[in-house]
């Protein structure tokens, strides 16, 4: 049963569920994470990722 869309995973973190996440803070982004991948960082600093739809 995959996570809920608006989960949160943190950078550093495994990837709860594959989709496309978005960067909750500007500038924001989007990217295809798959699960079990860590949550990677962006523009060089620790960000919190939402799941916005499933891959």
């Amino acid at each position: 049963m995959p996570v809920p869309l608006g989960t949160t995973a943190r950078t550093g973190e495994k990837c709860p569920e594959s989709g496309v996440w978005e960067v909750t803070t500007a500038p924001s982004t989007t990217a295809p994470i798959a699960k079990s991948n860590v949550m990677p960082p962006y523009s060089g600093r620790a960000v919190v990722w939402k799941l916005k739809r499933y891959a």
